[in-house]
């Protein structure tokens, strides 16, 4: 055990009240989902939430306050951070998926495979993307452009990223 730190009776404590607050709250706002919550050795509480409509600054200061005005500061010494996910973040969940139908993601599978396409679709076992390509015309000299899709279940996935276009 040297070297790594255990979290206190305390600290597991602190997490499983935190973790009942942040169910009652996300139970409250269903368009809102967990994407991680940490709880360090110091009690410095970390959230991020997504939602299927997006993340504005009025939803984290939702849960920060859910959390925050439920716990004693007599009691509880901790930080608290709500962050919502990061548009450069990779995506984690299959509702995340779904929320981001229409747009142009870049996919890296297990076997290293490197897929860029729009997500024209995506349900809870997995997605499907689409892109268009230049290839030799089948019959004479030249390229014709042609439709490419392909279908990936999320086991396959090692990271997914929506492309930003500007």
């Amino acid at each position: 055990m040297r070297g790594r730190k255990v979290p206190s009776f305390y600290t597991v404590m602190l997490k499983k009240k935190v973790e009942d607050l942040l169910k009652s709250a996300l139970d409250e706002r269903q368009d809102l989902f967990l994407i991680s919550m940490t709880v360090g050795a110091d009690n410095a509480i970390k959230i991020i939430v997504d939602g299927d409509n997006g993340v504005l600054v009025e939803d984290c200061m939702f849960v920060s306050r859910a959390i925050e005005h439920n716990l004693d500061r007599e009691e509880e010494d901790f930080s608290l951070e709500v962050l919502s996910s990061g548009a450069a973040s990779p995506l984690t969940l299959p509702r995340q998926y779904i929320r981001h139908v229409g747009r142009n993601l870049e996919v890296i599978t297990n076997d290293n495979k490197n897929f860029e396409g729009q997500l024209v679709e995506a349900d809870n076992n997995g997605v499907q993307l689409e892109w268009k390509a230049r290839e030799p015309k089948p019959i004479g000299k030249g390229k014709v452009t042609v439709t490419k899709e392909v279908a990936i279940t999320y086991k396959e996935i090692k990271e997914a990223k929506v492309k930003i276009k500007f």
